[in-house]
């Protein structure tokens, strides 16, 4: 709310900010604060919320294809990969037209790949090379037999239906799906060699999987990034279609004018306006069709990342790619990042991609209650002996309660007895997520996982040692006990 109502820049483009969250409990905790801060344009996601199979991707759970995903350079990747698609042919072609011979020689298929420009997709930039092809194969035609002929149009259609020439541009430059080009890297070790030349053979065989499209939430980011590599194998039709469209559109206009200038037999003669170059340009634009983006595509003017601890290299550049301004608010602790963070803030940061920073460390906690804190701050410091654990100021409503997991039961009538007014939320926080609890919307039951970022006023954890081990099982215990504003019980079996 700071940000949009202080920068100049994001007043007038409140849909230009994403906020991106660690998973779906907690953006629906955000979603239901910021409208009532009156920013109802600001739009909320996890990382893998930005692709359609977010939804159904699983976890990848193995830890060593995980990290090596993570660490792949995916936009060199995707660009190697998309590259070998666009490989102009390596021998002249002869075509036989009922003008004369045609011979497109190497030369004149490199001037055709030439023709886009740098930044656009190769899906898009397959329509443009066409184009441009067909215009090289008319003019040497044209030059060969009469140069009137460059303006029929049967020699334009006779070489757009050339069965050889189209065929010939289809193996040249294909139209390509980001599925299919991600999916062949993990069912291909040629191909994924050739596009990843750093992996060893180990990493190449770690990577192979039987089902290519099955995908996971490491996966992700290779899609993204292949999609802004290729663009959407469905554009150009569109277009095609919205070019008639618009054409149509303009013509019956275009009759539509002329029956009223025709039928108006005022003194001022009104409607002989509408036919002036500028009225018929908004008429023009009114009867364009609105094009619809995907939102989450960006670009965002401002995107604010929580949690952000936990998000891989190649998370960080599916957020980067949506930002050209690279202006973030971060908020993390490296204390709860649940593969490790061994380096600062600032050298993530400027590894992935953002090198201007801003930092500022959190030393006041004004959530979590004093003894809370000192029974959290051990676990952590097991395994991040320099995290930073601020100074809670807040008083507690007694100590951290321990006891046997028989008593979660009475543990929950007792404090939703204590505050019948129907004040604070309780969660039990578990891996065990079948448990059945009193039927009470202000109780939930969450992973260690699922309670990040969250807060209630009483949590009760079952069996913490059951939460893993390692890394991982020691910040998820950390996070656990840190979600409490009032209340701590730890219940053992």
């Amino acid at each position: 709310a700071h940000l949009l109502y202080s920068d100049p820049r994001l007043q007038d483009r409140r849909s230009g900010v994403l906020f991106v969250g660690p998973h779906e409990p907690f953006l629906a905790y955000v979603s239901d604060v910021l409208p009532s801060l009156g920013e109802n344009g600001v739009q909320t996601t996890t990382v893998g919320g930005l692709l359609s199979e977010g939804a159904t991707a699983s976890p990848e759970h193995q830890t060593e294809v995980a990290e090596i995903k993570s660490r792949l350079n995916i936009v060199s990747v995707m660009e190697t990969a998309v590259g070998l698609y666009e490989q102009p042919p390596v021998a002249d072609l002869l075509i036989e037209t009922p003008w004369a011979d045609l011979r497109l020689s190497t030369e004149d298929w490199a001037e055709a790949f030439r023709t886009p420009g740098p930044d656009l997709v190769h899906n898009d930039a397959r329509d443009e090379i066409w184009e441009a092809l067909i215009e090289i194969a008319v003019d040497k035609i044209a030059t060969a037999v009469d140069p009137d002929d460059a303006e029929h149009p049967e020699l334009w259609r006779s070489l757009i239906t050339n069965q050889q020439l189209r065929e010939t541009f289809v193996r040249a430059w294909p139209l390509l799906r980001a599925e299919d080009i991600v999916g062949d890297l993990f069912t291909v070790p040629a191909y994924l060699r050739m596009c990843a030349p750093t992996l060893t053979d180990h990493q190449v065989q770690a990577l192979q999987r039987t089902e290519a499209q099955a995908w996971t939430q490491s996966d992700l980011p290779l899609l993204d990034a292949a999609r802004r590599r290729i663009g959407d194998p469905q554009a150009s039709k569109r277009r095609r279609a919205r070019e008639r469209a618009l054409a149509a559109e303009r013509a019956a206009m275009s009759r539509v004018i002329e029956d009223l200038v025709a039928a108006d037999d005022s003194d001022l003669q009104l409607m002989s306006t509408l036919t002036s170059p500028d009225m018929r340009e908004k008429l023009d634009d009114d009867a364009l069709p609105s094009r619809k983006t995907v939102p989450l595509d960006g670009p965002f003017q401002h995107i604010v990342v929580d949690e952000a601890q936990d998000l891989t290299d190649a998370q960080w550049q599916m957020l980067l790619a949506r930002c050209p301004s690279r202006s973030f608010t971060i908020v993390g602790d490296r204390a709860q990042a649940r593969h490790g963070f061994t380096e600062t803030w600032e050298q993530r940061l400027n590894r992935v991609g953002l090198d201007r920073v801003e930092q500022a460390s959190l030393t006041i906690n004004y959530r979590t209650p004093q003894p809370i804190m000192d029974a959290a701050e051990p676990v952590i410091r097991q395994a991040i002996q320099d995290a930073n654990v601020p100074t809670s100021i807040r008083p507690s409503e007694g100590p951290v309660r321990y006891g046997t997991v028989d008593e979660l039961e009475t543990v929950l009538h007792t404090w939703l007895t204590d505050h019948d007014q129907g004040e604070g939320i309780a969660a039990v926080i578990a891996t065990d997520t079948s448990r059945v609890l009193p039927n009470s919307p202000r109780i939930r039951l969450l992973t260690p996982q699922l309670a990040k970022g969250l807060e209630f006023d009483l949590v009760v954890l079952i069996d913490p040692a059951h939460f893993g081990t390692g890394i991982e099982g020691t910040v998820d215990h950390y996070v656990a006990m840190t979600r409490a504003t009032h209340q701590l019980v730890i219940l053992n079996s």
